[in-house]
């Protein structure tokens, strides 16, 4: 910095430092306008001024001083505020949001200055650089110990919500009455939670007989609840069990309940809600006993309704956060699988269907590769519920995976079984095996399960058919494990017929052998094919031959309706009788194309200088994709990752950016080794990039090929505002 400049510095210091006040308020006033979600937290509202006001003082010294950069330390208010914002669970992006608005306020405020006490246009740009240069590095190191005292507070928090769930598994379920696991529940709340926690389940539930109601709304009773009014006093358990009754239809705790879906509301005192019950000596004037904030929790196990836990403040002023519902969940699942562990159910073959139901997906994953409809029939015989599965797991990179399989038996111990297999296909797709690798590691999970449960359980053997789709490519790769192979429905020349073939690839060996290599296959589809995968049920049949049901088969997908559930529907009603002697699943997929213009691809060299090009890259295309919004978090995490890439990879590298329901970010390189989080400590130069990536990103990870590696990251794309 030239001596003009510096000496005009330390003068523009000097005429601000009495308005110092002044600067503090102009910069807060628009920090309350871009940040209002802050400013609904009190203590965050009350440390903010004080965090601000020091760092208005700490430039002003700087500059008027001329300290040395070493010597700044972000000050202590704004170490508050940065920890305030950890335990309200406020998003790291949104703390370095606040430091970039705070930097733009202060230096157009020193802009402006800077115009009223010269005109000499050299020395104003002379002294602009040099100023920003100096609040840039500033930020730089401010905002690093900011970041450093987050995350420590944000750990801080995490331990204390470990702690809870473990006292709440402690003191939860100790005993196998209904009535009591309930009441624990509600201890437990008011202990750490709430001011007050009631706990109704269903009149069902209570006589075992079953969760689900024929007709009619459910009907629950109140068996629980535990009030406190900041200490230790708790009021009585209530009558066991208390009057029979029916939320009003449409209201909150109906629709909680009636979805599985917790919901967290705020109470005004001249508006409280008519289906608010408060115990009979707890209610004031208002109706709503001074509650300002509520939690509705269902209570579900295994995958049935149970009942509902309602957590409500009234003493405490702070109403019930996003974290907050999070560590009532925990709480409340945990206290749901206790009660449930209590009832007895009398019907085998219920339990069976309702495991079978709870392990098979509830609802197919919206995917921009696939379109997809499935079905399960269960077997009409009295050997009971088989071990037939299918899934659709959304992979990396905008592919999909589709998965069928049959575990071989019937009953509990097959759908249990069946469970098993399907999580580990899901914890192995995870990590972005291919289809041959996925099924050779799926082997040896059979193989130890065979060693582990052989008394048990027996010979366990089962087969899987593993597909992965690419939209980019139109590349479907697949391996099958003894598992009967799909049919591929490709678009005729005429509308209303297509081509139907089975792919001639190798099928491996049953699950469970051990020692057998599995092969995969590639081959490229055109736009709206169709994957169909089904298990043997569908086509194994006493009254008629393999062969013939495999013709029929094709004769149904050759003038396929353009609906899959009506395609499913059609093979259900064409290949199986009324009672099907085997349980049956089925999985019919449309594929799709990624739109080339949502695909753009990047060559790097390992150079440090193509670190900026790489961002610039990101930041025209998401101008092109109209998201401009994101990107200044979308050129942090490009940057990040193409700075590891040159650091730590191997030639060549290149940027690859996806647009579909996310925009995906991949960064691949030649190196095997993988990147991984650690935990930096406060002074450390490095070491919190993938932090901040994992912070600023719905998902990240890796997934190895032959030739390198890709690191990939996954953003949600905002929501249109709703005008």
């Amino acid at each position: 910095m030239g001596t003009d400049a510096h000496a005009f510095l330390r003068e523009l210091a000097q005429e601000l430092r009495p308005r110092s006040d002044q600067l503090t308020e102009v910069v807060l006033q628009r920090l309350r306008s871009e940040f209002p979600e802050a400013w609904r937290h009190e203590d965050i509202a009350a440390v903010a001024p004080a965090g601000l006001s020091q760092h208005v003082d700490a430039v002003l010294e700087f500059l008027e001083r001329g300290r040395e950069l070493s010597e700044v330390t972000t000050p202590p208010a704004a170490i508050d505020f940065a920890a305030r914002l950890a335990e309200h669970g406020v998003q790291i992006s949104e703390l370095l949001r606040v430091y970039r608005l705070v930097h733009a306020g202060l230096l157009q405020l020193f802009y402006e200055e800077m115009g009223r006490l010269t005109k000499d246009p050299e020395l104003i740009n002379e002294v602009m650089i040099a100023l920003s240069a100096v609040a840039f590095e500033y930020v730089d190191r401010t905002s690093q110990q900011a970041v450093a005292a987050y995350q420590r507070a944000r750990d801080r928090w995490l331990q204390r919500r470990l702690t809870t769930i473990n006292e709440a598994g402690t003191r939860i379920g100790t005993t196998l009455d209904t009535t009591r696991t309930a009441q624990e529940l509600a201890e437990v709340g008011t202990d750490h939670l709430a001011d007050l926690v009631t706990v109704d389940l269903l009149d069902a539930a209570l006589h075992d007989e079953g969760t689900h109601p024929d007709d009619g709304p459910p009907v629950v009773r109140r068996i629980a609840q535990s009030a406190s009014d900041g200490g230790t006093d708790r009021t009585d358990p209530v009558d066991v069990p208390g009057p029979r009754h029916i939320y009003p239809e449409g209201s909150e705790p109906a629709v909680a309940l009636a979805t599985g879906q917790p919901l967290r509301l705020g109470i005004k005192v001249s508006d409280a809600p008519t289906w608010l019950e408060l115990p009979a000596d707890d209610s004031d004037a208002s109706g709503a006993g001074g509650i300002h904030s509520m939690l509705l929790v269902p209570l579900w196990a295994r995958g049935n309704p149970l009942g509902l836990a309602q957590f409500c403040r009234r003493h405490t002023a702070d109403l019930f956060e996003d974290d907050d519902l999070l560590l009532a969940q925990e709480i409340a699942s945990r206290a749901a699988v206790n009660i449930d562990n209590a009832r007895r159910y009398t019907q085998e073959r219920a339990i069976a269907l309702t495991l079978q139901r709870s392990l098979l997906p509830q609802d197919m994953p919206e995917e921009s590769a696939v379109e997809t409809a499935s079905r399960y029939l269960p077997s009409g015989s009295r050997a009971g519920v088989g071990g037939d599965w299918y899934d659709v797991i959304p992979l990396s990179g905008a592919r999909v995976a589709l998965v069928v399989g049959d575990v071989v038996g019937r009953g509990l111990q097959a759908s249990a079984t069946m469970g098993r297999l399907r999580t580990a296909v899901r914890t192995l797709a995870d990590i972005d095996l291919t289809p041959d690798e996925l099924l050779t590691h799926l082997d040896d999970v059979v193989i130890r399960l065979q060693r582990t449960e052989q008394r048990a359980m027996g010979e366990i053997s089962a087969t899987c058919l593993y597909a992965v789709y690419d939209p980019v490519s139109r590349v479907c790769s697949l391996a099958s494990a003894g598992h009967v192979l799909p049919a591929v429905v490709t678009p005729g020349d005429a509308p209303t017929r297509h081509t139907v073939v089975f792919p001639d690839v190798p099928i491996g060996p049953p699950l469970g052998l051990g020692g057998l290599p599995f092969e995969t296959a590639q081959f490229e589809l055109p736009p709206h094919s169709l994957l169909v995968l089904y298990t043997d049920g569908l086509i194994e049949s006493r009254a008629r031959e393999v062969d013939a049901a495999l013709a029929v088969l094709s004769d149904v997908l050759a003038q396929a309706p353009a609906s899959l559930e009506e395609t499913c529907d059609g093979l259900l009603h064409a290949l199986l009788p009324s009672r099907p002697t085997d349980d049956v699943a089925l999985l019919v997929a449309r594929t799709r194309a990624l739109d080339a213009d949502h695909v753009a691809t990047l060559d790097l060299p390992s150079d440090p200088a193509v670190v900026s090009e790489a961002r610039t890259f990101a930041s025209d295309l998401l101008a092109a994709w109209g998201l401009e919004e994101m990107a200044f978090t979308t050129e942090l995490v490009v940057s990040e990752l193409v700075t590891n890439a040159i650091r730590y990879g191997k030639s060549p590298i290149q940027l690859r950016m996806i647009l579909q329901s996310t925009v995906t970010c991949e960064v691949s390189d030649a190196s095997g080794t993988a990147p991984h989080l650690r935990r930096a400590r406060a002074f450390d130069e490095g070491g919190r990039g993938l932090l901040l990536v994992a912070q600023l990103t719905e998902r990240w990870g890796t997934r190895h090929h032959r030739e390198g590696k890709v690191i990939w990251t996954e953003q949600l794309i905002p929501a249109a505002p709703v005008e």
